[in-house]
């Protein structure tokens, strides 16, 4: 099983997260591109820190709203976002040829992640993109988006996400950040939910059911408080269970 987080998010005087403790525990990156977090210095020190520790680099693409984090549905027609994607993969792979790596997947951020979900049209638009790259390069995504199921009709490689450190509906959706019950932060909480994700393929879901949700990888976020703990605790359950973790594109 792999694990992966959202990293290099910081801007100027702008500090984000630990990436340098959450590069420690896990075993791909999801690297802001600069269109809602991340500058050239930071993305560059991101992407130096996990070639060397063997981390796979995925270019975490977003609408173009570094104001709002990229957290908010902008309108946006299907050409300019397909070009802003690719915008972002490009700049990111120049970062990541440096330090002697290279990209090696997609995943959208924020509000262009839940875009992709049920926009097909949104979801195109991206999948153009990566292709436009590299028809190789892999999709990471909530499983059962248009997302991915247009890339499955294409037979691009595509790998559904599950979030050990945010709540579920009863639909696989997450629930929305404004609900005071969407974050995780307890790290036991968030390992047993991991555990259950990876052996079980099940997880608790906000109204107190179950829900059957299949991935590939099991996702912490650097911005939620006590991040590197969470992951710590997450990697040890999925090491107790002998699941790795590692890279989902090692397995490619």
């Amino acid at each position: 099983m792999d694990l992966n987080c959202d990293l290099g998010e910081s801007y100027g005087v702008w500090t984000l997260g630990d990436d340098d403790a959450m590069l420690e525990v896990v075993t791909s990156a999801n690297v802001a591109c600069g269109f809602h977090g991340g500058d050239p210095t930071t993305i560059r020190r991101v992407c130096d820190a996990a070639a060397e520790r063997g981390v796979a680099i995925g270019a975490q693409v977003s609408y173009p709203d570094l104001a709002g984090f990229g957290r908010r549905a902008l309108d946006i027609a299907p050409e300019d976002l397909r070009n802003a994607v690719l915008y972002q993969i490009g700049a990111l792979d120049a970062f990541a040829r440096a330090a002697g790596s290279a990209v090696s997947y997609v995943k959208p951020h924020g509000a262009l992640y839940h875009a992709c979900v049920d926009d097909r049209a949104q979801a195109e638009a991206v999948l153009a993109a990566v292709t436009a790259f590299d028809r190789s390069l892999a999709i990471l995504a909530l499983p059962g988006s248009a997302l991915v199921e247009l890339a499955a009709d294409t037979g691009h490689p595509a790998v559904g996400e599950a979030f050990a450190d945010r709540a579920y509906t009863g639909e696989a959706r997450l629930v929305p950040r404004s609900h005071p019950a969407a974050m995780i932060t307890d790290p036991g909480e968030a390992a047993l939910r991991a555990r259950r994700l990876a052996v079980e393929h099940k997880v608790a879901t906000v109204d107190g059911g179950d829900v059957s949700i299949r991935c590939g990888s099991i996702c912490v976020h650097g911005d939620t408080p006590g991040a590197p703990d969470i992951a710590r605790a997450v990697r040890a359950a999925l090491e107790s269970a002998g699941l790795g973790p590692a890279p989902f594109t090692s397995r490619a």
